[in-house]
């Protein structure tokens, strides 16, 4: 009977997991089918050939292995990966060399900007697990030092929002009809006078508080632009993702057919689409540690048969405020990518929280 698909190891017995493991880890290390010889002079227990097909058939039926052309050798299905990564796999520690590293890479060196730390962490994850780095994170909630409005037409003015550590934002706002110039000075005016030091969203509340005890002070359009302003910009700013993919050149090394190239020339293509890697990456803010997609369980990498390692990373507060990871193709050293990941997403935590 068939159970396409299975991924308890329930149904495996020792000798069953013994042999799925060693054609799973073979496969890691090399990419090449292993056959019943092969795998008779490296199992922990003594056993024929013979005996080493009538298991691997066993598997093969369970849709656990498959024969990818007339050898007599066998690689895993997605299916056995999983069931190796959730069941089998031995995951290793970092060195303490490899944890320096990390720290002083991303932790050790002055940041200008929260882009610059997420940069730095994709730079880092990339060349050390030599996949593509990707990193997905709520843009900073940055503190306002300032905010002027330009008029460009009747109907549309240019804000610009300064920071305190001097990032600048440009956004278009479109203005009430009928509104007179004065009243962009009147509004930025207002709005500076009370959200110095304070997020977008914080300043939205201040305001809303202000505005109740000043209607003597502004006119309607003058208050219904800055209303109009602040309900825009919390929505655009503080809400934002920002995504950085870094290292993508590692992902075309050894390749070893035709079919690998087209494969990654797939990745490349889905890594264009911002919007649906975004998507996927949020599914995995969710998780509460490393979170693995293998092959065809992401609808967006299933093409390119990528399996993608990720773990979230969170605010003092122990709010997840984006996530960290790799790229890679499915036959990545799961053992040594997943403490990685998993190390360089509990660093960017504390950086991003000091």
């Amino acid at each position: 009977m068939s159970t396409e698909g299975v991924t308890s190891l329930d149904v495996l017995n020792d000798r069953s997991r013994a042999i799925l493991r060693q054609i799973v880890e073979s496969y890691l290390a090399t990419g090449e089918p292993v056959g019943s010889r092969n795998l008779s002079r490296v199992l922990p227990m003594t056993l024929s050939p013979a005996s080493i097909r009538n298991v691997m058939s066993d598997l093969e039926e369970l849709g656990l292995i498959y024969a990818p052309h007339t050898s007599a050798g066998r690689l895993p299905t997605q299916s056995g990966l999983r069931m190796f990564v959730d069941g089998l796999l031995e995951i290793g520690d970092l060195s303490t060399e490899e944890r320096q590293r990390i720290e002083s890479q991303i932790a050790g060196r002055p940041q200008t900007s929260f882009d610059k730390v997420l940069a730095e962490a994709g730079n880092m994850i990339s060349g050390l697990s030599h996949c593509a780095g990707v990193v997905l994170a709520d843009k900073q909630v940055r503190r306002l030092k300032q905010i002027d409005l330009v008029l460009l037409e009747p109907t549309k003015a240019l804000v610009i929002l300064v920071s305190e550590d001097q990032e600048i934002e440009n956004r278009i706002l479109t203005l009430p009809p009928g509104l007179p110039p004065s009243a962009l000075t009147e509004a930025a005016n207002f709005i500076n006078a009370h959200i110095r030091g304070l997020t977008i969203t914080e300043a939205r509340d201040q305001i809303d508080k202000q505005l109740n005890a000043a209607r003597a002070e502004l006119d309607a359009l003058t208050k219904k632009v800055i209303r109009l302003g602040l309900a825009e910009w919390s929505g655009t700013l503080d809400n934002r993702k920002s995504l950085i993919v870094r290292g993508q050149s590692n992902l075309l090394k050894d390749l070893s057919a035709a079919e690998d190239l087209e494969r990654i020339r797939q990745l490349f293509n889905d890594l264009e689409s911002k919007q649906e890697v975004v998507e996927l990456l949020e599914l995995a803010e969710k998780a509460d540690g490393v979170k693995i997609f293998i092959g065809s369980e992401n609808k967006l990498f299933s093409l390119s048969g990528s399996s993608l390692v990720v773990a979230p990373f969170h605010d003092k507060s122990s709010k997840v405020i984006g996530i960290l990871g790799v790229i890679g193709p499915t036959r990545i050293n799961y053992a040594r990518i997943i403490p990685m990941v998993d190390y360089t997403a509990k660093i960017v935590g504390k950086l991003l929280s000091r």
